[in-house]
């Protein structure tokens, strides 16, 4: 029999029920069962890709295409598994599917309301999601804070499911607790007033998960517990860490895959996270460090620097540095500042390595091409994802082929020499400003050359990786670039479609730029192969100072 575990947030957003929802799944592997997660969104917008990243963080792709929030990437990267697409929903999806449901006849003819048919869809969406994965355990995280009108129908659905399975749902919330820097104190009530609200939805929470700056002391625990109806040891104390690998970790130190299975009438079983520990020990004993910079322009959020926007290519190159035991550096580099101040592109020297991730637009694009033209010219290893091969194909026409202003049609319809342009197919979408979940997505076959960095990383001819883009390399230029040197190393089976693209070993220690998103498929305890060859150049090849 399937159980429920139903994740809620209090208090503030960006509170952690995403790695808190990852966390309690990784323990619960430990334990031997099988598990899956799944995401709700209390978005009106049917899918992540049209959100901008700046206010929502980064668009995460599953294999099947679907494009969906970041905390499904914690899933994938924490449980070490590919999860479908029935495991994302939005309330613009519910409502669309209940409507067109409508349309088709569906319901027999009767009256379609809000409750209980959108609560009835929810609970079909999750059982589905446990019959593909075959889960004994599923994780659902409810977007949004409690009290929020945006979740209240999610919470209405988790209140039905534990009225029709009792003994198989279980609540976590997780809550915040301030320590105000006047009062020096950690402050409870936020908590307090979390559960009452979560009460007044019908729900009861089992467990809380106490986030804050510091550890749960026993006095707080003890005065959590009476004001909200729960257990001393079901508060957990989940303070900052250092890095979010330590969560599932820094969990079983309050037992809570055992208070788990206690309150779900489970047998106990042994845990087994020898790795998982083992990674945790290297994060957090590596000395020697590793300086990478991303040169991007999704940072900035009034005064302050939004990481989320490339979460999946920050922990890529997290797991590549745990791979050869090394401490992360990651700085942030905002390319406007090399159009605007031309000299201060020498700044890049300081880095051991370079990467532009993807994005979309024409705003700092200029700056980011003077950045990679910097490293080839420089020797400083280079990794372009997605728009960065773009960009990198443009550096190289330009300056090594002779195609003065040579672009994408994305930022210059007119240009002289389009290298970069529009799929033929995607065309029409952009005439018709068919906009959403129209990009090439997910995962699609890539054929690599022998004797090439892509081949020696991957070790293996045909590689599957995931896309999220419309422009492509320029086939009419493919001969002109390659005559002059550059190589592409990864096609699509039929050739039509360039994949990768490098320079030869000889030239560069690692020039390379991919038109997919390998920072999808990176975990922890298994890093993405060509993330773990970019840090070996990193490593081993540093710029001269």
């Amino acid at each position: 029999m399937t159980k429920y575990i139903f994740v809620v947030g209090g208090v503030i957003s960006g509170v952690g029920k995403g790695v808190a929802s990852a966390s309690i799944g990784k323990i619960l592997q430990f334990r031997g069962f099988n598990v899956t997660a799944i995401k709700i969104d209390p978005y009106v917008n049917v899918d992540a890709g049209t959100m901008n990243p700046i206010e929502h963080g980064e668009v995460f792709v599953l294999e099947e295409g679907t494009e969906t929030d970041q905390d499904m990437g914690n899933y994938e990267r924490f449980l070490e598994r590919n999860l479908p697409a029935i495991n994302y929903m939005t309330t613009g999806s519910i409502y669309q599917a209940v409507i067109n449901r409508e349309r088709n006849l569906g319901y027999g003819g009767k009256c379609v309301e809000v409750v209980p048919h959108i609560p009835l869809e929810i609970i079909d969406r999750i059982n589905r999601a446990v019959a593909k994965a075959r889960a004994d355990f599923v994780i659902v995280e409810v977007g949004g804070t409690v009290g929020e009108y945006q979740n209240i129908l999610f919470l209405e659905a988790a209140r039905i499911l534990k009225l029709k399975k009792p003994n198989d749902v279980l609540f976590v919330l997780v809550s915040y607790l301030p320590i105000p820097s006047k009062v020096g104190e950690m402050k409870t009530k936020p908590t307090q007033y979390a559960v009452r609200t979560l009460n007044s939805a019908g729900i009861q929470p089992d467990i809380i998960i106490a986030r804050s700056r510091n550890p749960l002391d026993k006095k707080r625990k003890e005065k959590i517990a009476v004001n909200c109806n729960v257990r001393d040891e079901d508060i957990i104390s989940a303070p900052d860490v250092e890095g979010i690998y330590e969560v599932p970790v820094n969990f079983e130190k309050d037992n809570l895959s055992g208070i788990i299975l206690e309150k779900l009438k489970l047998k106990p079983r042994k845990k087994d996270f020898k790795k998982w520990a083992r990674m945790v020990r290297t994060v957090k004993t590596a000395k020697k460090p590793v300086k990478i910079g991303i040169v991007g322009k999704y940072f900035g959020t009034g005064d302050f620097v939004l990481a989320d926007s490339y979460i999946s290519v920050i922990e890529a190159v997290k797991h590549a540095a745990i791979f050869h035991k090394r401490k992360p550096v990651i700085e942030w580099i905002n390319s406007e500042q090399f159009e605007q101040s031309p000299q201060s592109i020498k700044k890049l020297r300081d880095y051991d390595a370079i990467i532009v991730p993807g994005g979309f637009g024409s705003r700092g694009v200029e700056g980011k091409i003077k950045a990679i033209q910097f490293c080839r010219i420089n020797k400083i290893p280079y990794l372009g994802l997605c728009y960065g091969m773009q960009l990198m194909v443009i550096e190289f026409a330009r300056n090594i082929c002779g195609m003065k202003n040579a672009n994408t049609t994305e930022v210059d319809r007119k240009t002289k020499y389009p290298v970069i342009d529009i799929m033929p197919e995607q065309k029409k979408n952009l005439e018709d400003k068919n906009f959403g979940a129209t990009m090439r997505l997910g995962a699609c076959p890539a054929a690599l050359k022998k004797n090439t960095i892509a081949f020696r990383s991957y070790g293996e001819h045909l590689i599957s990786e995931r896309h999220r883009h419309r422009w492509e390399v320029n086939p009419d230029y493919i001969e002109k670039l390659e005559k002059k040197g550059l190589v592409f190393s990864g096609q699509s089976p039929d050739k039509r479609l360039m994949e990768v693209a490098e320079l030869p070993k000889e030239q560069h220690p690692f020039f390379l730029g991919t038109q997919f998103h390998p920072e999808f498929k990176s975990r922890p305890l298994s890093p993405h192969p060509l993330f773990r060859k970019f840090m070996r150049a990193a490593i081993t090849k540093k710029p001269k100072r």
